[in-house]
């Protein structure tokens, strides 16, 4: 198939441009806007030349769109474009209901006259996946036993979640009245290379090697499933190749941990392989407790026994296995994280309204 990636530049979408081009037979139209967080790997088009093109475009352009579905004719479309940072959604949501929502909804226009215009065969195998979060289904808080699956109601907290719960409330609008083949997936956090310096994990990395203090929200019990990011990649293209239309596949990583935890996992690792000066001397303490963020989800957990008993897809990557190769990508990779690499490393807090 010839498929659409949204957001193709980012951190999950370029994940799964390489695992489509590396482990498939697809070709990849990718359609990002090349914002602050994306990180397009310029190689691509070189190694799978007639496989692969890069479109700099928004996806609120409706006639751009327009323009690149009228090229190129995909047979699918999954549409990972989104503002994503919980904090930026704080201090500017309207940005977030703009990408979010009403570029999901161009998006979704431009492909419903695609899909109308194809062939009655083409009509019945194409498929729009649209990729969202956890976080739309709110927190899950003090109760340890239960987990988030595919019936669980929306209760989103933030302005990033609202919008993403707002973005899936349209792809299944577009599905129940105009018969668009849809299928959506809400996954856990995910982790691993190439993630912008603004999430937990490279933060945490990064601000502990340039000796900035480590920012741990509220008590820092706060619990997040976590996913490796090669690991969604697989599930992304099990779910839009193989998928019921109409359904929703939930993707975790089985791997709780507190943020606190996490952190203090990645101070070990640095002690490990980048030592401080001075006997007995951690990175543990630059860890510092500050006011939690408003609106801050206590728990979030996935059950992805669907995905797993229908398209047996499990996530392969230990947690503990999935941070060490994190860390050790950031160490060897200095140039991507500098200012240079990503246009300016800021580890300020945002998200801390007046």
């Amino acid at each position: 198939m010839k498929i659409v990636v949204t957001g193709g530049a980012g951190f999950i979408g370029r994940a799964l441009v390489q695992h489509l081009l590396t482990a498939t037979e697809h070709s990849v139209v990718n359609i990002d806007r090349l914002g602050y967080a994306s990180h397009p790997d310029t190689d691509l088009a070189g190694t799978h030349a007639g496989r692969y093109w890069m479109e700099p475009i928004d996806i609120n352009d409706r006639a751009a769109l327009e323009q690149v579905f009228e090229r190129h004719s995909p047979d699918a479309v999954m549409h990972l474009a989104a503002e994503t940072h919980v904090d930026r959604s704080i201090d500017d949501p309207l940005s977030f209901v703009h990408h979010n929502v009403l570029g999901t909804a161009t998006l979704l226009e431009v492909t419903r006259s695609h899909w109308r215009g194809l062939s009655q065969a083409r009509r019945e195998t194409f498929r729009f996946h649209h990729v969202s979060t956890d976080e739309v289904f709110g927190d899950l808080g003090a109760d340890h036993t239960t987990r988030f699956d595919e019936s669980s109601p929306y209760a989103p907290s933030s302005p990033y979640s609202a919008s993403k719960a707002g973005a899936d409330h349209l792809v299944r609008a577009w599905h129940r009245t105009y018969g668009l083949p849809v299928i959506v997936s809400n996954c856990s956090n995910n982790y691993g290379p190439f993630q912008y310096p603004e999430k937990l994990i490279p933060l945490m990395i990064l601000s502990a090697l340039c000796g900035a203090d480590l920012p741990v929200y509220g008590d820092g019990q706060q619990i997040r499933d976590w996913l490796y990011v090669d690991d969604h990649a697989r599930a992304l293209v099990a779910i839009a190749t193989r998928g019921r239309v109409g359904e929703t596949y939930n993707v975790g990583g089985d791997s709780e941990r507190t943020n606190l935890s996490v952190v203090q996992s990645i101070c070990e690792l640095l002690d490990e392989w980048r030592p401080l000066a001075g006997a007995g001397a951690s990175y543990a303490r630059q860890i510092r407790f500050v006011k939690d963020r408003p609106g801050h989800d206590r728990r979030y957990a996935i059950d992805s026994s669907k995905l797993s008993r229908e398209l047996g897809w499990r996530a392969q990557e230990k947690f503990e296995n999935g941070l060490r190769a994190t860390v050790a990508w950031y160490l060897a990779h200095p140039n991507w994280w500098s200012r240079q690499g990503v246009g300016g490393l800021d580890l300020s807090r945002l998200g801390t309204p007046a």
